[in-house]
C-alpha cells in the first residue's frame, strides 16, 4: 500500500481521507507518524485552492513523499461568505469548535430561515512522487441551524443543516461522506487520481 504524507494533524480529516483512499491502495499517514516536522505552514491563501496547495506544497518539499492537503470552510451567504478561508481561526486562535460556531449563531441570531442559506467547501491539493500536481473542489449545500444539533463530527458539523433536515453532527460516517464537502472532492481526486496509478 503506497502512503501519502497528509498535511494535517486533524485526526477527523485523516480517518476521512483514509475510508476514501484505502480502496486506491493508498494509506494516508500523519507527519507525526513518519517523524516529519512540517513546522507552522502559513496560509496566505485568498482561497480555499490556495491555501491547500501551500499546505500540500510544503509537506512534500519538506518530506519528497506524496502529499496532500485540504483546505475548507464554511461560507454563509448572509455573512457575504464569513467564515470562508478565515474558518478555523473565526473565533480566535486557540477558540474551540464550540465558539466558532456560537459566535456564527450569535451573528445569525437575527437571520430569516429562507436568508440561512450556506454551503461547506472542500480544496484538496496532491502532489504525487514527480512533483504532479492534482487538485479537486467539492461542496455541500444547507443551512445554518438556530442552535447545534448532534454530537457527531466537528467544527461548524452541529450547526450545518442538510436537505435531510439533519446537522451533519446527526449523520452517520458512512451518510456524511455520501454527501459532504471533503467526501465529494476526494471522489473528485480518487478519479483523477486512478490516471496515475
Amino acid at each position: 500500500m503506497r502512503k501519502f504524507l497528509i498535511a494535517s494533524n486533524n485526526a477527523h480529516k485523516v480517518v476521512e481521507l483514509n475510508r476514501i483512499l484505502n480502496p486506491l491502495d493508498i494509506h494516508a499517514v500523519t507527519a507525526k507518524e513518519c517523524n516529519i516536522d512540517l513546522g507552522d505552514v502559513e496560509e496566505t491563501g485568498t482561497t480555499f485552492a490556495e491555501n491547500a496547495k501551500i499546505k500540500a506544497m510544503s509537506a512534500f518539499e519538506k518530506s519528497g513523499m506524496p502529499s496532500v492537503a485540504d483546505d475548507s470552510g464554511l461560507m454563509i451567504d448572509a455573512l457575504d461568505g464569513r467564515p470562508g478561508v478565515y474558518s478555523a481561526r473565526y473565533a480566535g486562535e486557540n477558540a474551540t469548535d464550540e465558539d466558532r460556531y456560537n459566535k456564527v449563531l450569535e451573528e445569525m441570531k437575527d437571520v430569516p430561515e429562507d436568508k440561512r442559506t450556506a454551503r461547506f467547501v472542500s480544496s484538496i491539493c496532491c502532489i504525487l512522487e514527480d512533483g504532479t500536481v492534482i487538485t479537486a473542489e467539492g461542496y455541500s449545500e444547507g443551512k445554518i441551524a438556530y442552535e447545534p444539533h448532534g454530537t457527531e463530527g466537528f467544527g461548524y458539523d452541529p450547526i450545518f443543516i442538510t436537505d435531510s433536515g439533519k446537522s451533519f453532527a446527526e449523520l452517520t460516517s458512512e451518510e456524511k461522506d455520501a454527501i459532504s464537502h471533503r467526501g465529494n472532492a476526494l471522489r473528485i481526486l480518487r478519479e483523477k487520481l486512478l490516471k496515475y496509478i
